[in-house]
């Protein structure tokens, strides 16, 4: 049993990171394992967590599991999960609740939590007292040892725990198996050092670590080879990439030679705005294939409370960088986070964001009241808002963001947009449902046959979060 360490999880040395090139091999013990049985994988989070259970699906099928279309009947059920907000991890343990009736009824279930709440102290402790007829917990570090794990639980037949509180490691050719045939995820990087003083992230993911430009090359000229039509490169902060590697190449340069491999679409997540260079804004705004789409946080519009977050940059700085990439990236299109009632935030703090969104009019905006994560310094900081006056500032909010959200898609009406179609929309299965090359939701008049294909669409109505359009010929 190895249990997570809130304090080893945050120590930093000058290690030279270990790569790991055959990151998984399965013993032939565990082959047959699944056999017969099938698996549900429910996900919780951001986009590197779905990558993570495109990753343990694969795995799991090297052992024979089948995906289950039902939770209420599969054999194996994980939670794979998010530490960011309270109101994740208050989903996760409703959902467990709903794991232990199935298991009343059917004993022979295994059931585990995964991902970033297992990482946290606080979450393995309740689970230990409260929980004991889970089967295993797991983290973000060692997702190649599922198997290990999966049969040392069902061997014993007791909750199995494995948490590694560590820097981590690079795992290179896990299996995949994508959950779509046109788009995929692709990790450039993992963890964070950034250490805001609100995010619990560089403590369940690790050290800011780098996959090395050629393995992520051969993966995309891969995806490329096999129809694929975008990747989204994943990291934390994927502006920070190749800083760890100790060469002198970087975000932009990667950005470069992921265009260049002649992909129809490329996205990269999560940026943060200390790393945005000029190198990446001219490489974004050189190559067609690089979207015009950027998820740039703000977090809060008052400098004074950027330096309590730990941010590293000021209001005036943010707002220069985002008038940089909307006058030097043909029709940028630009979101953001936001968080209101950080502890210590006054009126005064919050008109500022009101006024910075003011300026900025993101296409759309994550909104959130501020959650605290035991373990981060802002946790311990002192918080005398009311929850009606945490409320009332996210209402107000979320009200101006709104407005702008519309009006940015309003621009949209009667234009002639690519869509990349995805499949069957989910307002009207005779419909297709696909994004803009500036990420906007499109709901399409369209035969299934062009599922998969870029295709015209003309916006024939607009909505405050989605548009309609009809395919032109």
């Amino acid at each position: 049993m190895q249990l997570p360490n809130l304090k080893e999880a945050k120590v930093r040395t000058k290690n030279k990171i270990n790569i790991v090139k055959e990151g998984f091999i399965l013993d032939d013990k565990y082959k047959n394992l699944g056999k017969n049985k099938t698996y549900y994988i429910k996900t919780y989070g951001c986009q590197m967590n779905e990558h993570d259970s495109e990753n343990i699906k694969a795995i799991l099928e090297t052992m024979g599991f089948t995906e289950s279309a039902s939770f209420d009947s599969a054999d194996l059920f994980l939670l794979n999960t998010c530490a960011i907000r309270e109101n994740a991890h208050n989903k996760v343990f409703g959902m467990v609740g709903r794991i232990k009736h199935l298991k009343e009824q059917r004993p022979d279930i295994i059931a585990g939590i995964c991902g970033c709440m297992a990482q946290e102290e606080a979450v393995v402790e309740e689970i230990m007292t409260k929980y004991k007829w889970l089967d295993l917990v797991f983290g973000t570090h060692n997702i190649n040892n599922l198997p290990e794990i999966l049969y040392n639980s069902i061997k014993k037949q007791k909750l199995e725990v494995e948490v590694f509180s560590c820097e981590g490691e690079v795992y290179e050719n896990i299996p995949v198996k994508r959950d779509s045939k046109y788009k995929a995820w692709v990790n450039i990087m993992f963890g964070c050092d950034k250490f805001c003083t609100y995010c619990i992230v560089p403590y369940t993911r690790g050290k800011q670590r780098s996959r090395e430009p050629k393995y992520i090359l051969e993966e995309v000229k891969k995806l490329v080879e096999d129809g694929y039509k975008e990747v989204t490169l994943l990291g934390q902060n994927v502006n920070a990439y190749g800083k760890d590697l100790g060469i002198s190449y970087g975000m932009a340069e990667l950005l470069r030679d992921v265009a260049e491999t002649g992909i129809d679409r490329v996205r990269f997540v999560t940026s943060h705005p200390w790393d945005f260079n000029d190198e990446m804004i001219d490489i974004i705004a050189k190559y067609d294939n690089i979207m015009p789409y950027i998820h740039l946080p703000l977090q809060s519009g008052s400098s004074r409370i950027l330096k309590l977050m730990g941010r590293r940059y000021t209001k005036e700085e943010y707002i220069t960088l985002f008038n940089k990439l909307k006058s030097k990236i043909k029709n940028a299109s630009i979101t953001t986070d936001i968080i209101v009632a950080f502890p210590g935030e006054t009126e005064e703090d919050f008109n500022e964001t009101l006024e910075v969104v003011e300026k900025c009019k993101y296409d759309s905006a994550f909104t959130f009241i501020f959650s605290p994560r035991i373990g981060t310094p802002a946790a311990k900081m002192e918080d005398n808002l009311s929850q009606e006056e945490k409320n009332n500032r996210l209402y107000k909010l979320n009200d101006l963001v709104n407005k702008y959200a519309k009006e940015a898609n309003l621009k949209y009406q009667d234009q002639v947009v690519k869509v990349l179609l995805e499949g069957t929309s989910e307002k009207d299965e005779n419909m297709l449902m696909g994004y803009t090359e500036t990420m906007k939701l499109v709901n399409v008049k369209a035969d299934k046959k062009y599922i998969g294909q870029i295709k015209d669409v003309k916006i024939t109505d607009v909505k405050t979060w989605s548009m309609d359009g009809e395919l032109i010929d």
